[in-house]
């Protein structure tokens, strides 16, 4: 038995059981690899994948039961040599972030700004994509630290999650706009106007819908966006009135456009920092956590990675 029969059979199944991707992915020819698995099924004396033919159509029982203690053996192996490196380069090396686009433009800035003061030898990788894709860069162990409001804190077996900060939605018009006369905003007024706001599942979209469901509403939501940016960037050539994050607004930057109060209308949201229990991570890692949160520090984290009460 040998790590790379384990990768073999872990990228495997990574790939939906392709074994043509799974040999790409690592620099292997496919008959290689498929030697490298009848090879480890021969030594375990199971088979841990269903075949028909030559083609591999899923995990066996024991496949299914066995591909657990792989990934847990590879992911040992893999903080072993972080563990290694840090005992040789403590205050250099990579910190990898996934986190949406309102996260990285807005509310990270100030923290990012800190730990490179901090830490200017560490290389700090930071992958902007959506929840979803931020889960699976968790999982399979690609990023250190994920920070998003949805699809995290849905994980609570494989990630420990952490409230970074809490926000509301909020509208924003251009200067003159008619529901920009100091009355109090509603559902009802927001509605009669086109809405361009944030995809499905992305930035509490899914507040916004249960909001407007709940007053027996369908807005006309005339175009979606990733990111605030885009949203603004609409809503000043008069597309609509724009839904987005709070906190993606800045007078000094956005002028010619207003934000209008509308917590008291949509329900708070909670951005979260996740991280995959098992992952090992080096120690400005958790300064990094810190940073985001005061209160948060290595003790309490490995705390709440371990299932213990902090």
């Amino acid at each position: 038995m040998n790590l790379q029969q384990l990768r073999i059979v872990r990228e495997t199944v990574r790939q939906h059981f392709n074994l043509t991707e799974a040999s790409n992915a690592l620099f292997t020819s496919q008959s290689g690899a498929s030697k490298h698995i009848r090879d480890l099924e021969d030594e375990l004396g199971v088979e841990l994948f269903e075949r028909r033919g030559k083609r591999i159509l899923g995990l066996t029982v024991a496949g299914a039961t066995l591909i657990e203690v792989i990934e847990r053996i590879l992911l040992d192996v893999e903080n072993l040599k972080r563990s290694a490196h840090q005992l040789a380069h403590e205050d250099q090396g990579s910190l990898a972030i996934a986190t949406t686009h309102t996260q990285a433009r807005y509310a990270l800035p100030p923290v990012i700004a800190r730990f490179k003061q901090a830490f200017p030898k560490v290389h700090l990788e930071l992958h902007q994509c959506g929840p979803d894709e931020i889960v699976s860069l968790l999982k399979a162990g690609k990023v250190d630290i994920g920070i998003a409001t949805e699809a995290l804190h849905e994980e609570g077996q494989l990630f420990a999650c952490f409230p970074f900060h809490h926000w509301h939605h909020g509208v924003i018009v251009p200067n003159g706009h008619p529901l920009d006369d100091g009355a109090l905003l509603t559902l009802e007024r927001i509605a009669e106007h086109p809405i361009v706001t944030y995809h499905e599942g992305f930035t509490g979209r899914a507040r916004i819908d249960h909001a407007f469901e709940a007053a027996d509403l369908v807005p006309d939501i005339v175009l979606t966006a990733l990111d605030a940016d885009v949203i603004k960037t609409y809503v000043e050539l008069g597309l609509g009135v724009g839904l987005i994050a709070s906190v993606a607004y800045h007078t000094q930057r956005d002028q010619g456009l207003r934000l209008l109060d509308t917590s008291h209308l949509f329900p708070r949201n909670t951005t979260y920092l996740a991280l995959r229990r098992g992952h090992f991570l080096r120690s400005y890692a958790y300064q990094f956590l810190s940073f985001c949160r005061e209160d948060l520090d290595e003790n309490s984290v490995q705390q709440a990675l371990s299932g213990r009460a902090a």
